[in-house]
């Protein structure tokens, strides 16, 4: 499992950079066009390549991140259920006297 997700990983990689090439292809053809601009180059770059492959980078790895969220809630859970353990009285309540206190009639 840990082999495919690495694979995984790794193809989505490869997926954003050949997308960020072209876009900067893009950029490079408005910007040496006789008609376009740097400013117009800049735009298509952020606007075409970064903007969508942030986007779906984080939503792709938005499994991943709650994955880990859920691992480090367990591992702090089975931590408190483990120091709950190690002390009989950690619940912080005082302990409950074993026989009522008997009021004297005056």
């Amino acid at each position: 499992m840990l082999r495919c997700n690495i694979k995984q990983n790794l193809s989505m990689y490869i997926v954003a950079i050949g997308w960020l090439y072209v876009a900067l292809m893009m950029a490079v053809a408005e910007a040496t066009n006789s008609t376009g601009s740097v400013l117009g180059a800049i735009v298509t770059f952020l606007l075409y390549g970064v903007g969508p492959v942030a986007l779906v980078i984080y939503l792709m790895r938005s499994p991943g991140r709650r994955q880990a969220r859920k691992a480090r809630e367990v591992a702090e859970w089975q931590a408190e259920q483990a120091a709950a353990s190690a002390q009989p009285d950690a619940g912080g309540e005082p302990a409950a006297d074993a026989v009522a206190p008997v009021r004297k009639e005056s």
